[in-house]
């Protein structure tokens, strides 16, 4: 595994983003662990999230795009903060762009923020999660709508690596309906081998019980690969 990638497992943990206990998801799973995203909330944070994400773009999709498209709300900030973290590990520029939710219809109009798309414009998708692909089904028909735009790929943070609609997890559901490809910085089965059996801050992060409730969950939520 590269090592910006064990520091990210790190860095989710320290950020107290990825907890492992009982949670009930939204989709009323109950799960061992749970990402929010909504904790990164310093500068400190951010900067280091855009980088990860940027070095993840850059190993997986280059850099031959012209925008980072980040659904509302979340995507917002992690568009605009990978722009930067682009621009300043490889000093190359790409715009930033987001919907809006409503459609403004005064001073900067339209249903996009930020930059514009344009016919010919190549767009990596960022998220944070996809559990269910609803915000690319929300997403994907404004951005075609606005330009004859080329989807380079979707990148997230995490792949929880469970079922969708589908047997197929939703990152494998969106490939397979959209005919663009899907990456994450790092998967469960990542964050499971990196940090079972080891100290953060003087703890053990994932011990045998937490990893056989993981093992468990994934026997009967775990996609087919």
């Amino acid at each position: 595994m590269e090592s910006y990638k064990q520091e990210f497992i790190d860095f989710m943990v320290d950020s107290e983003v990825l907890k492992f206990g009982d949670f009930t998801l939204k989709s009323g799973r109950k799960s061992p662990f749970f990402m929010n995203a909504g904790a990164y909330v310093t500068g400190t944070q951010l900067k280091k999230l855009g980088e990860y994400y940027a070095k993840s773009i850059h190993d997986h999709f280059g850099l031959d795009f012209d925008i980072l498209f980040g659904p509302a709300y979340k995507g917002i900030p992690l568009a605009v903060t990978t722009a930067v973290a682009i621009s300043e590990l490889y000093g190359k520029d790409v715009r930033y762009c987001s919907n809006r939710k409503e459609v403004k219809d005064h001073g900067d109009t339209g249903i996009l923020l930020g930059s514009k798309l344009c016919d010919g414009d190549r767009v990596v998708m960022i998220e944070d999660v996809t559990t269910s692909g609803k915000s690319i089904e929300e997403t994907y028909p404004i951005i075609k709508a606005q330009a004859d735009v080329e989807i380079k790929g979707l990148i997230v943070s995490l792949n929880r690596m469970e079922k969708g609609k589908t047997e197929k997890s939703a990152l494998k559901e969106i490939e397979e309906t959209y005919g663009f490809p899907t990456e994450a910085i790092v998967t469960m089965d990542d964050v499971k081998e990196y940090l079972y059996g080891r100290e953060i801050n003087g703890k053990v992060v994932i011990d045998d019980e937490i990893k056989n409730r993981i093992d468990e969950y994934y026997k009967m939520y775990g996609a087919v690969k």
